[in-house]
């Protein structure tokens, strides 16, 4: 049964990432640096679904308060519980009282930008926006770039400075969760380390979908993906590879595609 918003979470593509880059003036490696500390740089959960987090202040907010109860509306931010499939379950509590204060109320994909923040990231309505961030992270890492660039906070990952870059990002509350200081780390990683290697990152990304855990989807490849592709390519009766190319990616779009066909676009 389709579940609301799972669409075909296509991987971060080469030209998405190269085309982000380019509007904001930086490397790949600033935009990994935030894309690690808001999302651990991956935007779909395992069900194709975007990653979100849903904050009950800001619905609190939108809805001036008619639904406080403490879980998915209240005064003070908090009360997340787990990632992943909760915050989805607490986002539908919401959307059952207020469709379209809850969808604002919720940060989405690789970037975590804020519903209420649609027209920043270049969209007409928030409905539009969560359309975007069901299809694919290019669509998610495009609305980021717009919502930098809108806030003039590309200049300041241009210059990284991490400080005002966070606080304008985050919030002014951002040294609380050291936004800045782990800004400036990963940033310093991906600038004398390697890069996410983004066909292995489709791959781990796909496998994740199908059911065959991969470990991080963080392109790095290793012995869980290895595991992982391997016991892919057997049970599809294939031959046992660990190459790492278009057409391992392409192998594992064709599996995907029954259900991708089933769930396209925005499913309601």
């Amino acid at each position: 049964m389709a579940m609301e918003f799972q669409g075909t979470a296509l991987a971060l593509s080469s030209d998405g990432l190269a085309r982000v880059c380019a509007d904001l003036g930086v490397h790949a490696a600033e935009l990994w640096a935030v894309l690690a500390v808001e999302t651990k740089g991956c935007g779909y959960d395992s069900d194709r679904r975007p990653r979100i987090l849903y904050e009950r202040h800001i619905f609190h907010r939108l809805t001036k308060g008619k639904f406080d109860e403490g879980d998915i509306s209240a005064v003070k931010p908090g009360g997340y519980g787990p990632s992943g499939s909760h915050q989805h379950d607490r986002l539908a509590t919401a959307i059952a009282k207020d469709r379209v204060a809850a969808l604002k109320s919720a940060s989405w994909g690789l970037g975590q930008i804020m519903g209420e923040n649609f027209a920043a990231a270049g969209f007409k309505n928030v409905e539009t926006m969560v359309a975007a961030m069901c299809k694919s992270e290019d669509e998610q890492l495009a609305a980021m770039g717009k919502f930098l660039i809108s806030r003039k906070l590309h200049k300041a990952l241009q210059a990284h400075d991490w400080t005002t870059f966070a606080r304008g990002y985050n919030g002014s509350e951002f040294a609380k969760n050291s936004y800045d200081v782990r800004l400036r780390a990963e940033f310093q990683k991906y600038s004398a380390g390697v890069l996410p290697d983004l066909s292995v990152r489709a791959v781990q990304l796909y496998l994740a979908y199908l059911g065959f855990y991969p470990g991080d989807v963080d392109g790095v490849p290793g012995k869980q993906m290895s595991s992982a592709l391997e016991m892919f390519q057997i049970r599809q009766g294939l031959p046992v590879s660990e190459t790492i190319d278009d057409a391992t990616v392409a192998l594992l779009m064709k599996a995907l595609a029954p259900k991708a066909t089933a769930t396209a676009g925005l499913s309601r």
